[in-house]
């Protein structure tokens, strides 16, 4: 089985996201729905599972929920679902030709999946999330350009 490409993930839904980040945290951080509940100081990992079955979940819980799977798949359901974008905060650092590169990588993907959207052979979810990505990955570069004349430390939380 191929791992799937977690940056390239954008959920559909309220509870595709909810799964996705179940998914995220089984996949990469080899937790349980019982771990995450355990980790978010549930009573009960029925009360995750019940998420998951309803596709909703108390909105003072998605911090939490989203902490735990390393995620943010919610946040971002709910804030396209809203019409908006988000990006990470750039830290103003210079890019590299690596950057760059994935940049243009995107962008091609982005470009690719239009055109099979035109010719019937791509579904409208899968070229939105293509487009999605790009445009955050070129707001990213904007926003970092901007901060570039007084860059912050880089200060990694992982």
């Amino acid at each position: 089985m191929t791992r799937r490409n977690w940056k390239r993930c954008q959920p559909t839904s309220l509870r595709h996201a909810i799964e996705l980040c179940k998914d995220h945290a089984k996949e990469v951080r080899n937790l349980s729905v019982e771990r995450i509940a355990e980790l978010m100081g549930e009573e009960s990992h029925w009360t995750v599972y019940g998420w998951l079955r309803d596709g909703a979940m108390p909105l003072r819980k998605v911090a939490a929920y989203e902490n735990v799977c390393r995620c943010d798949y919610i946040t971002r359901w709910m804030a396209h679902s809203a019409g908006k974008m988000l990006i990470d905060i750039p830290n103003g650092r210079l890019t590299d030709a690596t950057d760059v590169h994935a940049l243009q990588g995107l962008l091609n993907g982005a470009v690719g999946a239009l055109i099979a959207f035109a010719q019937g052979q791509s579904e409208a979810n899968q070229v939105m999330g293509e487009v999605t990505h790009a445009m955050e990955g070129l707001a990213w570069h904007r926003a970092n350009v901007a901060k570039a004349q007084q860059p912050e430390l880089e200060l990694n939380h992982e």
